[in-house]
């Protein structure tokens, strides 16, 4: 099994805008939660209506190039993977890339190591998207 999943949109903005987008919870919980977000220190616990909440460990913020945090797999107890943004210019667009690692160390089958990392292949192509299309509309 491959150990982590990668995606990687432009968006046409500043990559301070999109740092913004990335790492604060006003925009988190709009683009990757859908019932908010907020911040104590190095958490930030989200909220999602269907999936209820998740605690995102921070690990690593160096502005505006890359921000990283680690989150439990889904499961309690068996560890947690981590996932890490990385920002770059491109002329007057910002390539994003996440990468969510760690797959391989959870402390599970290895059929439920797959059957977990298959659930958020899918679960970053919408986020991505989301990330993408948010971006586009909203203000900083």
């Amino acid at each position: 099994m491959n150990d982590s999943i990668e995606r990687t949109i432009l968006i046409a903005a500043p990559i301070e805008r999109v740092w913004d987008i990335v790492t604060t919870p006003e925009h988190i919980g709009r683009w990757f939660g859908d019932a908010g977000a907020e911040r104590e220190g190095d958490v930030i616990k989200m909220r999602w209506e269907e999936h209820g909440e998740a605690e995102l460990r921070v690990v690593r913020s160096d502005a505006p190039t890359d921000f990283a945090y680690r989150w439990d797999a889904n499961v309690a107890g068996i560890g947690d993977t981590l996932v890490e943004f990385t920002l770059s210019t491109e002329g007057d667009r910002t390539r994003v890339t996440v990468v969510e690692s760690g797959w391989t160390k959870l402390r599970t089958s290895a059929e439920e190591q797959t059957r977990l990392r298959e659930g958020n292949v899918g679960g970053w192509e919408h986020e991505m998207a989301d990330l993408e299309r948010y971006a586009h509309n909203v203000a900083v």
